[in-house]
């Protein structure tokens, strides 16, 4: 039986990690900046997550379990392909501005053993699902509603200029002298930008 107290504890402590990962990144973070968000001693966070590498799993883990049953709604819906493609954009960047450092975890965690990540990751959250998606896009080719376009490369250009501007937000905020509030200004006008320039680029 699951003590209460614990479980109090441990999602105090969850709630802690996660802000701190926003604030500070995966590298930036340290243990001791987690017990002192939580309110707790460092002894009792060991405790709990033996490094931040398992804190940041399971707080991965658990996006996961939120984030993919959204993207899968969208995949296998009804709804026009253009509005899907809007949707799909909008909750992808949701979710990353929500956690921001989560590409980086997973990007290191494919580098370090990609088929026990994406084996651990399938085991505890929904796989998505494109391949109703996928055929949207080629019936829609079919019909001449729009040009001819692999709908592979379709998604991965979806999923590139969704995820990259997070990937390259430290490159970026210099090159391009952002602070964080133009930098996530600059997110939120790519709501609208990435849609429109796919839409655009595929309709007849």
């Amino acid at each position: 039986m699951v003590n209460k107290k614990d479980t109090t504890a441990e999602q105090k402590i969850l709630t802690a990690a996660k802000k701190v990962f926003t604030m500070n990144g995966m590298a930036g973070a340290r243990m001791q900046d987690i017990a002192d968000e939580a309110g707790i001693n460092k002894a009792m966070l060991h405790y709990y997550f033996k490094d931040k590498d398992k804190l940041f799993e399971v707080i991965f883990m658990a996006e996961a379990a939120k984030f993919f049953p959204k993207v899968n709604i969208i995949f296998e819906s009804d709804m026009p392909l253009f509005e899907k493609i809007n949707r799909f954009v909008n909750e992808y960047i949701d979710e990353i501005a929500e956690n921001p450092y989560l590409p980086w975890f997973i990007l290191n965690e494919l580098n370090r053993d990609a088929d026990q990540f994406m084996s651990k990751v399938w085991n505890m959250a929904h796989r998505p699902k494109p391949e109703k998606f996928l055929a949207q896009i080629e019936k829609e080719v079919k019909k001449g509603t729009i040009k001819r376009i692999s709908p592979l490369h379709l998604l991965i250009n979806l999923l590139s200029m969704t995820i990259f501007p997070f990937i390259a937000r430290p490159m970026l905020m210099r090159t391009m002298q952002m602070d964080e509030l133009q930098f996530r200004e600059m997110i939120e006008q790519r709501r609208k930008e990435i849609p429109k320039f796919i839409i655009d680029s595929i309709k007849k």
